[in-house]
């Protein structure tokens, strides 16, 4: 495998923020499209006479079929080009996001929604991949905070414009709009963004030629890559049951607060939005803070996480057994700043243990987890737990599943050092 060049000490070139910022709205759309659907929980569950199950299913479908297909398909589009292949995603998610407005029942939305996860399979590793080839290497965790924050800040503008819309125009509205947004974004990215200027704009390329060429690898070899040590498995499982939180409370939060707050829809999509996106803020900022803290130290980054899990669950804690109202929202809001603060963290760790010649493959396992045992779990668990129990109490007993990462960071932390040691 090709070694990493030595990390650049200058800034991004004009052409990488481009990219960057382009990409940061095709996650926006992404997540809009995505998350939309959860602003319409109220309005669906009376009008198709659904449960809760079955509205966590509608949502943990999407995250479903881009835990399964994000890897086979961050593959083949390493093969056969990145740019080609997020051209096809946006194309993809945002047809089935038509499909989710014209559904007339529970099964039609169901499978809408599943081709909604197909197109968005592996847009976020390949899209990172292609950020951390046109960045510096001492900005990653800067770069996958503040990329990856697109998908609180689209969950906001989708839960947002879901419910503002649905209220007025009706639901079928709010879905179309998604549609729309995702098909004027990929004609801008159709003619902006070529694997030229790409390989360009990489750090100490001065010629435009990629840096790392295509490299075959033995199924065995392959798999090493992924997962060299004990300590890169706990950050692609920990930052995963972190994600779990988040995913749950991106979900349910709008119906929490129509049910127990009694707000109207489109009130509880606009607090829920807010939320959200101090959620983005926070994965941002933690991000930036990760990297200004830690520099070049792996053993900093693992404390970190280490702390953010704590906090995380400690706020989350106290927030949900206090009565509704501006007490719990006081508290709820730092506790969500936190939410998938890990996520950046994680992601550097991952890149600077893996061979830049699999980060597409690696961004992708680690979406993977992220998706199958965060985002598709979280939802649906939660739904069974709420159907079981009511909402109320299934939130409240939420904030115990931050022990579980906090818990796999610890366990990292000490694989990083005996490893180190082990030299």
């Amino acid at each position: 495998m090709p070694a990493e060049p030595t990390a650049a000490t200058t800034g991004a070139r004009p052409y990488a923020w481009v990219v960057f910022a382009l990409m940061f709205c095709l996650l926006l759309s992404d997540y809009m499209s995505r998350q939309a659907i959860n602003a319409l929980f109220p309005l669906l569950k009376v009008q198709w006479q659904i449960s809760d199950t079955q509205l966590g299913s509608i949502s943990s479908v999407v995250p479903l079929a881009v835990g399964v297909l994000t890897l086979p398909f961050s593959i083949i589009a390493d093969r056969w080009g990145r740019v080609k292949s997020i051209a096809l995603m946006v194309a993809v998610w945002s047809v089935a996001t038509l499909g989710c407005a014209i559904a007339s029942t529970y099964h039609e939305m169901f499978v809408a929604r599943l081709f909604v996860g197909v197109g968005e399979a592996a847009y976020g590793s390949v899209g990172f991949a292609m950020l951390v080839s046109v960045f510096p290497k001492h900005m990653r965790s800067t770069i996958a905070g503040g990329f990856t924050s697109a998908a609180a800040f689209g969950s906001v503008l989708g839960v947002s414009l879901s419910g503002i819309i649905a209220t007025h125009f009706g639901w079928r509205w709010s879905m179309g709009l998604m549609a729309i947004i995702g098909f004027v974004l990929v004609i801008i990215y159709y003619f902006v963004v070529t694997e030229e200027k790409l390989a360009s704009a990489q750090p100490d390329n001065a010629n435009g030629n990629p840096v790392y060429g295509h490299v075959k690898l033995t199924p065995r070899a392959f798999f090493s890559g992924l997962f060299p040590s004990r300590s890169v498995f706990c950050a692609y499982l920990g930052c995963a049951l972190q994600i779990f939180v988040q995913g749950t409370l991106f979900v349910w939060l709008p119906s929490y607060l129509n049910r127990y707050w009694g707000m109207p829809v489109s009130e509880a999509a606009v607090l829920a939005a807010g939320l959200v996106l101090v959620s983005g803020l926070g994965q941002l900022m933690c991000g930036v803070m990760t990297d200004r803290i830690s520099g070049d130290s792996s053993l900093k980054r693992w404390n970190m996480a280490i702390g953010y899990c704590l906090v995380l669950g400690t706020l989350l804690a106290i927030a949900f057994r206090l009565p509704q109202g501006n007490l719990q929202l006081t508290l709820l809001a730092p506790g969500v700043f936190f939410l998938a603060s890990s996520f950046g963290t994680c992601s550097a760790i991952i890149a600077g243990a893996t061979p830049p010649a699999i980060h597409g493959s690696a961004f992708a396992t680690l979406t993977l987890f992220n998706n199958i045992l965060g985002l598709a779990a979280g939802p649906f668990i939660t739904g069974m737990v709420a159907d079981a129990v009511g909402l109320q109490v299934a939130l409240r007993w939420l904030p115990l599943a931050a022990v579980l990462p906090f818990t796999v960071f610890l366990i990292g932390r000490w694989c990083y050092i005996a490893e180190t040691r082990r030299g």
